[in-house]
């Protein structure tokens, strides 16, 4: 479904809204091929970033960090070694080092540096423990989300590849929140909208078919469960 521009490309806070409000639909598209996605999802959206927030400081314990990269794989590729790493981190390793990356943000480099400490965390990983306890500053590097944005293909899963990922991120957050009269954007929330936009291309069209560029459909086919969304605006 080649689209002109792509979302990123597009700076009309409405439109990103729309792609937004059907997370959760896209999600359960996905969901029906990867048992405990929706379920993982549901906790690392809601529950987690509540967790975070309401401690003196913020921090993971060891146990979130295994649920956090049970959810990174069920979103992605599944690979049991690294679950079996980030689990061999002890109780005190996790707290000690997720709470200091929080105190280095905004300086995100030194923070992604920090977490990457841990045994089985990369950037991508980090980009997530960020994500779920500031997402006004980090954005989960999704390889959907990376891919919809011109100049980062191939994906490298380095910390330089997710400075440029973030960077351009909050070029976004800045333009949709100029333009956009709540100005509630935050990198975390363009990554959704990133991940939502490229997953239902693959998965379910039909949530996106009266979404286009320059008038054209975005797909042909329909899905029972999916209600019709608003036209595709741009500037």
């Amino acid at each position: 479904m080649p689209l002109s521009g792509g979302l990123y490309g597009c700076g009309d806070p409405t439109s990103w809204r729309t792609v937004f409000d059907v997370y959760w639909d896209v999600l359960k598209a996905k969901g029906s091929r990867q048992k405990k996605l929706t379920e993982l999802d549901k906790w690392y959206q809601e529950e987690l970033p509540v967790l975070i927030a309401g401690r003196k400081e913020k921090y993971l314990t060891q146990g979130e960090i295994v649920k956090l990269m049970e959810w990174k794989l069920a979103r992605g590729k599944f690979r049991p070694r690294l679950q079996q790493l980030v689990a061999t981190n002890s109780s005190e390793a996790v707290e000690s080092c997720t709470r200091k990356a929080f105190q280095l943000l905004p300086d995100v480099a030194a923070a992604v540096t920090e977490l990457s400490q841990l045994k089985g965390v990369g950037p991508a990983t980090a980009s997530a423990i960020l994500a779920a306890g500031a997402p006004e500053v980090a954005a989960f590097m999704a390889d959907e989300a990376v891919e919809m944005i011109p100049g980062l293909t191939p994906i490298q899963y380095t910390l330089k590849h997710y400075i440029l990922y973030v960077d351009k991120i909050q070029l976004c957050v800045k333009k949709l929140n100029e333009a956009d009269t709540e100005k509630t954007w935050t990198p975390h929330r363009v990554e959704m909208c990133l991940w939502a936009w490229a997953t239902a291309q693959k998965l379910c069209p039909s949530l996106l078919r009266t979404l286009s560029f320059g008038g054209e459909k975005a797909a042909d086919e329909v899905d029972e469960d999916v209600r019709p969304t608003k036209k595709w605006k741009t500037k």
